[in-house]
Parts: C-alpha cells; structure tokens; sequence
C-alpha cells in the first residue's frame, strides 16, 4: 500500500510540474533559512561550553551605586582571587586574566604583532580546558617569564609549533619569554579570545581597587553557587567595599556559560553577542518556516479543483477517508524530503556567504553527519505532517458524487482559513520589512551624527617604542612640514574603541577644601595641548592647555561633568584624584571647558569627562593626524617615511577615527543583513502564498470572468475585481504588523543612548513595499485568468 501511494505521489508531482516546482522551491528555501538561522543559534549557545569544568566555572563582577554615579564592571582587582579561595572552601581554584600583555613579538630577525597576549596565573590549564599539543599543562607557566603559545601564533613565528617548545622570544624588546607549551587554538565560541599566555608573578597582587584583571572561580562539584553568593557581602564589607567607602556595592557570580549571552558590563574581556538578538534569529527561523508551511497549504488546497474528480473516483472505487488521508500525506511526505535535499545543497552553497554575514565559521555538519542527517530526516517527517495535515483532511471529505461533477461544494470556511493564513503570512513580511528599515535608518544616523569633533580624514597609530615616545614634539614637527597634514596630537587612547577607562574624582565646587562630598566617576583622558585644534572641539569656556605649564595640576572638562556639578562657571574649582594603590591624592584645576563629544559610539551616552596632559612620556602613546582631504595617499606615503626615520623596527598600523567608531556597529551591521536576507527570503514566500491564494480564486470564479467578459468587462476590469481582494488582505496585514514592528524596533532601539526617530515615512514605505509586491503577484493570475477564452469556461459541462 505505501508503496502504491509513493508512485502515485511521484505521477502526480510529475504530472503537475509547475505545481511541484513552486511548493518544492518554497519548502526549500524555508528549510534553508531555518538551518542556517538554527546554525547560528546553536553557534551562539554553545560559547564557553567546550571546557570540562563548564558547569563549575564563575566569573567574579561587581557592582556598585553612590550618588547620580554606578559602576558595573567585569574586570576586578588582583587580591580578589587569592582572598576568596582562602576564605571558602567551595573554590576550588581560581585564575587571574590580565589582557596586558601583547606587542611586538621578536624571534631571530622576525617580528610580529600579537595584541591579544594575556598573562595568566600558573593553574589557568587547571579550569580551563586548552589542550596542549607541546609541553606540559601542570608547569607550562609555573615559572616567571614564560609563555605558552596556540599553535597558529607558533607557526608564525617559527614555521611549525613543534620546533616552538624551549626557544626564547622577546616581548616589546625587553622583556624574554620561554617557550614551555604550544596549544590547539583557542575555538571561536570562546569569550576568552587570545594567541598566547604569560605567566604571571607567583604572588602578583596589588591594590583592591585597581580594576584591571579578570577572576574566573573553579567551584567544588558539590558546591552551590547561590549559597556562595549569599556569603559575599560579608566579604565585601571586610575587603574593598570598607576601602572604596561605598555603602551599596554588590559582588556577584557569573556563570561561565552565561557570559557571550547575558552579560553587558562595562569594559568585557571581549565582544559578547545577545541574548536578544538570539531570540529575533530563532523567531525569524520558525516564522519563515511556517510562511513556508503555510504556502504548502494555501497551493495544495488551491489545487483542490483539479483533483476533485480523483477524489470521487477514489471514492466510489471504495477509499475511505483514512486512506486518502494517508495518500495526500504520502505525497507531502515526498515534496518535503525533495525540498530536504535541495536545502542541503542551498545550505553548502550559500554557507559560505552566510559566515561572511554573520562573521561566522558555521558548517552543514557541524552536529557530526549521522546526527545532522537523523535531524533532518525527523524534520522532514515532522514538517510534511504538518504542512500536509490540513490539505489531506479538506480534500478527503469531498464528498463523491459531488466530486465527480467537480463540485467542490461550500467553501467559505476554507477560503476564510487561507485569507487568515495569508494576512499572518504578510504581517510577518511587513514586521520584518519595517526590522530592515529602521536598523538601515540607525546605522545611517550614527555615521552621520555630529559626534562633536571632525572625525573626517583623522587618523591614528600607536607608538610601540619607548625612546619615539619621548620624541613625540620632533615627530609632530616633522609630520607638519608636510602641506598634505593639517594637525598633529597625542593621546592616552584612540576615541572611537569603547575602551576609555574610567576614575573616580573628588570635587570641590565651593572652595570650602571639602573634597569627598562630592565624588564622582569620570572618563579621563589624557590629551597634548594640539589636540582640540586637530579635531576641531570646541572650547566653551576658560582655556586650553599650555605646552609648558599645565602638565601635573590643570585639567579640562566637559559640559556633561559641568551640568553634573551643577556648575555655570567652573573655572578654577580644585578636584583631587587617586596617584596610586594606597590612596596618595593628587590634585588640579578646571581652567576650561569643552563641548561635549564621543569618545563612545552611540549605544552609549556622553559620559562626565576630564582631559588632562599625560604626567610622562610613556603615555604618549597615540599619535592623531589630520590629513588633507583628497590628499590621502600622498599624506600616508609621507607619514610612513616619518615613522620610519622614528622607528625602523616597528610596524606602522594606521586607524582612521571614522572606522574606529563604525567597527563598534559590527554586530547590528551584521544583524542588519541577516534580517534583510531573510526579509527577502519571507517576502518572496509569502509571495508564493498569495500566488497559490490567488491561483485557487480565479479556478473558483472561471464562469463569472467569463460572463463579465461576454456582458464587455475589459481585462482591467477583471484584474481590478480580482486583485481588491488580496490588496484588502495586505492592507490589512499591513494594519496590524505595524503597531507590532514598531514596539518590537522601539525595544531594539533602546540599545542606544543616541536613537534615530521612527518617522511616518517607515510606516508608507513599508505599506507601499508590500502593497506593490502584491500587486504585482495577483496580477499576473488575474491576468492569465482575464485573458482566457470566455467560450471554454462557459462551455456546458
């Protein structure tokens, strides 16, 4: 019997070709977007969970409110490691990160530059599962000055890791470094991204509130770390928070599993994804799939009238209900697993272009082959029971006599469910639509915002050479004798990275020499006396700095730190600050402020900020130039000549400020074009849908075209008769999606402290967008159906 109703299905998939290619295409497509989505669903969850100890591993963060000011960081202190595995038992072990190791790496005449060296307590290798390929995990950093590189950074210093064991290297030229280990390379679902490890100092320490490091807790197996949790504010109380004088601080255990997905604290170890943005991927995987599955229906129902008569047949020759049930899921059985194969070779090829999107190396068999194909196969199963359910149930209760008159009876219910089913379909197009726009309208805003300075054709690089640094006056000079360079300025940081670091300053706003009433978290940024000419930054009021006199006790600030202190002129006000670990304060003065500019990109607010001179010359590490426009490569060509007379042996690696701030919009550009791939992917589907609803009305009203043709209705007026319809049907959809978009865009948008306004003008051109995409599907039916020959579908049957 199984087999009959096989053949059957594959004559008349056969026999209805057009009929098989469109619902085929459709299942296709929809199983390629959903694996794919699923793809990088599972890409996301799976971060962090490669390590053995997963379950057992914690992140120590913290946090704390006092005043208008907060603080939630990721990074903590170096005692904070040692002090909580002395004091509970249930830490197993503990590891420090400090991501401050990286540099020049020189081996023989080679080097290179690796920025993501870490140092690393001896026992990292101990919680975190990092296989060795050379050396030995226990003592690989057990002694001062060594260093364990992953297997691509061993290659490239020494053509093959496994010559790499035992050589010596140099860090920054000073500083030598013994080969003790060479690992696989870090995988990419990591939250810990690096190229190689340092020891650090066996009893390294420093101050409690020296915020630069990362501690990661290895608990007991038996350990509960809600219960540790609730043990820490005692620690606290005892430890740092006594030290910082701030009554509302928290500490608190992150789960090492939950990192890339559920944490956005300031200054992470490196970039995390988001939760949410997971949910709108999963969302929009089952949503085209059941835009696909719904097409299946409407096309296979629309169908009704041309197997009407085999259902009678059938019937009279004695099929129950139950049989033809099973032969139409046969048949759905078979157009979904044609629609299976063709998406696997959909995925092979657009994967590629999809990991470039997505900034991902996902692979079809990622899962393992046997697991991936048992999916698959199940999926299929599942899928063709539910897009085959409906038609099988409809065209199985044609009754016979009627059926073989072609008669298929009343069928407003049905018509009611498919135009419901198409209204869902493009109220899902419309939201995403509307998705597409709104993040192209965000990302266009925050590259053309007035961010408060010219980022226009200003460049950076970094000064890896202690002896350029003290250099730094005849560098500038010698940069401005060129006519393609307009300024030259140095910096602590290049704006424009999110990495600014942040301190705590104590102000004085009434001279009465009472500094702790007023303590507030500033951004501090050191800056030469040439840099707000070079990017243009308005000053507001007072001064700029002097080249002479304004190194140790001057400071600017912005107009966000004026209103806080509640200041209209604050020139003159004294502040002091923390000079080091054990609470040494030092003090300066406002002599100007400035206007208020990004240092940040746009998800984040302008924060109360303080410029001041760098103290000494090592932190004059960021060279900014402003070049001419137009004059691009002449001006790179000379700055690269200048550099090299400074520093032969280093490389120069130039960053322009407007790149810097647009690398900080990565992940919604990459949101942006997943959403507008499978945008597309949904629209067209959905115009398949509206296709098969379209097809299944003109068959329903072939004898009323053609007597409106014979009364002298012209072509226009059919097609207008049966497109107002389906236009009603979009409008509707249209209707009812955008109160939806927009709240779920309004959510979106509130990961940005600078948002673009959600114009009227979205809501028309989303409406017009779909409005046009059915009009141009319904009319070609309505069309074909109008031209027809008016005899044949008056013809006595």
């Amino acid at each position: 019997m199984l087999k009959n109703y096989f053949n059957i299905a594959w004559r008349n998939l056969r026999k209805h070709n057009a009929f098989a290619v469109i619902n085929i295409s459709g299942l296709a497509l929809g199983l390629t977007a959903f694996w794919l989505i699923t793809l990088y669903v599972a890409d996301e969850m799976s971060y962090d969970r490669f390590h053995a100890n997963a379950d057992q591993i914690y992140r120590v963060v913290h946090y704390a409110h006092w005043g208008d000011n907060q603080m939630q960081l990721a990074p903590t202190s170096a005692p904070f490691g040692p002090a909580l595995q002395a004091e509970f038992p249930e830490v197993k072990a503990f590891v420090r990160l400090v991501p401050e190791g990286g540099g020049v790496i020189t081996y023989q005449n080679k080097r290179l530059k690796a920025d993501d060296v870490f140092l690393a307590d001896k026992n990292i290798f101990r919680v975190f599962s990092y296989p060795f390929l050379y050396g030995n995990p226990a003592t690989a950093l057990a002694k001062p000055d060594a260093i364990v590189l992953t297997e691509s950074l061993a290659v490239k210093i020494f053509g093959s890791a496994a010559t790499a064991l035992n050589k010596t290297v140099k860090l920054n030229d000073q500083f030598t470094n013994l080969v003790t280990g060479v690992i696989k390379d870090v995988p990419e679902n990591s939250h810990v991204q690096f190229s190689a490890l340092q020891s650090l100092p066996a009893n390294f320490t420093e101050g409690w509130q020296y915020f630069h490091l990362y501690t990661y807790l290895l608990l007991a197996p038996e350990a509960n770390a809600k219960s540790l949790e609730a043990k820490l504010p005692a620690f606290a109380a005892k430890n740092i928070q006594k030290e910082m004088g701030v009554p509302d601080y928290r500490l608190a255990l992150q789960p090492i599993k939950s990192i890339h997905l559920h944490s956005d604290l300031d200054y992470e170890i490196g970039a995390n994804g988001n939760i949410n943005t997971v949910y709108i991927f999963m969302a929009a995987a089952l949503l085209i799939l059941l835009i696909a599955i719904i097409n299946y229906m409407n096309l296979t129902t629309a169908r009704s009238f041309v197997r009407v008569r085999e259902v009678g047949v059938r019937k009279v020759l004695g099929a129950n209900q139950s049989q033809l049930i099973g032969l139409f899921l046969t048949e759905s059985f078979l157009l979904t697993f044609l629609a299976t194969v063709i998406a696997i070779f959909s995925i092979e090829l657009a994967l590629p272009y999809f990991n470039k999107f997505a900034g991902k190396e996902l692979s079809v068999w990622q899962f393992g082959v046997g697991n991936t194909l048992f999916i698959l196969v199940a999926f299929s199963f599942l899928i063709s029971i539910c897009s085959g359910s409906y038609p099988a149930l409809f065209l199985s209760c044609f009754r016979a006599i009627p059926a073989l008159k072609g008669q298929l009876g009343n069928l407003s219910a049905s018509l009611l469910f498919r135009k419901s089913l198409v209204v869902f379909q493009f109220i899902i197009a419309v939201t995403m639509i509307f998705g597409s726009l709104v993040i192209y309208k965000q990302l266009s805003y925050a590259q053309t915002k007035d961010l408060g300075f010219n980022k226009e054709q200003v460049l950076t690089f970094h000064l890896e050479s202690g002896k350029v640094r003290e250099q730094v006056a005849v560098l500038k000079a010698q940069l401005l004798q060129s006519p393609f360079i307009e300024g030259a300025a140095v910096a602590g940081n290049p704006i424009g990275n999110n990495n600014i670091g942040g301190l705590g300053y104590w102000f004085d706003p009434e001279n009465t020499g009472n500094f702790n009433a007023h303590n507030v978290s500033v951004q501090e940024l050191m800056v030469d006396a040439d840099f707000l000419q070079t990017l243009e930054i308005k000053l507001l009021a007072g001064r700029n700095f002097s080249r002479t006199t304004d190194q140790f006790q001057s400071m600017l600030i912005n107009e966000t730190l004026m209103k806080k202190l509640g200041l209209k002129n604050p020139i003159g006000i004294k502040a002091q600050f923390n000079t080091d670990d054990k609470g040494t304060r030092g003090e300066r003065a406002i002599i100007g402020v400035v206007k208020d500019f990004h240092t940040y990109s746009l998800q984040h607010k302008v924060e109360p900020m303080v410029l001041v001179m760098p103290p000494v010359a090592s932190m004059q590490d960021n060279v900014y130039v402003k070049i001419q426009p137009h004059h691009t490569a002449e001006a790179l060509a000379y700055l690269t000549r200048v550099f090299k007379q400074f520093d032969p042996n280093n490389a120069l690696e130039i960053n322009f400020l407007d790149q810097n701030f647009a690398r900080q919009y990565e992940a919604e550009q990459k949101q942006g074009k997943i959403l507008l791939l499978f945008t597309i992917l949904a629209v067209f589907i959905s115009g398949l849908g509206l296709y098969g609803l379209a097809t299944f009305t003109a068959a329903q009203r072939t004898k009323e075209i053609g007597i409106r043709k014979v009364l002298g209705a012209t072509v226009a007026n059919i097609v207008a008769i049966l497109s107002k319809d389906f236009l009603k049907l979009v409008l509707l959809a249209n209707v009812i999606a955008w109160p939806i978009a927009w709240w779920a865009m309004h959510n979106w948008l509130q990961n940005f402290a600078f948002k673009a306004d959600l114009g009227l003008w979205i809501f028309v051109l989303t409406g017009v967008a779909t409005l046009l995409i059915a009009m141009l599907t319904v009319s070609f039916q309505a069309v074909r159906s109008a031209v027809a020959n008016p005899v044949e579908s008056l013809r006595s049957e």
